[in-house]
């Protein structure tokens, strides 16, 4: 483990950052709602902080390098993807007022065995997700060949399966989170960023096989973008 300085410092900020992220949350799920006692609303934000907080403190010794990469959309981003950032995120936020909304209006009935298995696929995707970090310390949030970081190819852990397996986790991620909260409604603004997800993969991929040294002969090796076996 790291004792940098600077690289504690951007722990702190994660810490924090967790913190804000979970009053957002809280506001985003049960203003809609209004309903302050929605169990399965504390519940998810409970699975939430508690899954949060363990991939902190792992990722700490494992890679603390990506709080740095992570902390925020770093200059040399492509301009397409600050565009495709914008819609990633707002399909992501959408999830959760949907969702309280759908509670509130009673819009859709999720049978308890699909609820349960929103969580298994949130903390499935969670998981995986945090998989990728710890051997990727590009995992970046925006776009860009990494030139002053020494950017290569990473071809182990998850890279060995499908050549962005973060997109492929957060898909998990995100269809977990809907169903979690007990909404078919929600889904929909899941398929939409499930949609840009995959154009900002075919976009990613490009950019990689004309800029990052090594990839081409990657991309032989792993013939997979996205989901294994398909695409």
């Amino acid at each position: 483990m790291s004792s940098d300085p600077i690289e504690t410092g951007f722990v702190l900020r994660a810490v924090l950052s967790l913190a804000v992220t979970a009053l957002i949350l809280t506001v985003a799920i049960f203003l809609p709602a209004e309903d302050i006692r929605w169990r399965n609303g504390w519940l998810f934000l409970l699975v939430f902080l508690v899954l949060t907080a363990i991939s902190v403190v792992y990722l700490w010794f494992r890679n603390p390098e990506i709080f740095i990469a992570r902390s925020r959309i770093q200059a040399g981003t492509k301009g397409w993807d600050k565009v495709i950032i914008v819609f990633l995120l707002g399909s992501l936020a959408a999830i959760f007022p949907v969702a309280g909304l759908d509670h509130r209006y009673h819009w859709s009935s999720v049978p308890l065995w699909l609820i349960v298995l929103g969580y298994v696929l949130f903390s499935f995707g969670f998981i995986t997700s945090i998989w990728v970090y710890s051997v990727n310390k590009f995992a970046e949030p925006g776009v860009r060949i990494q030139t002053e970081r020494g950017h290569k190819v990473i071809d182990t852990g998850p890279y060995a399966i499908v050549r962005h397996p973060l997109y492929f986790f957060s898909i998990f991620l995100v269809s977990g989170i809907a169903l979690a909260l007990g909404s078919f409604w929600a889904l929909i603004p899941v398929a939409i960023g499930t949609m840009v997800l995959f154009v900002r993969t075919a976009l990613e991929d490009r950019l990689l096989h004309e800029e990052l040294e090594g990839y081409r002969e990657y991309a032989k090796r792993v013939r997979y973008r996205l989901i294994p076996g398909v695409w």
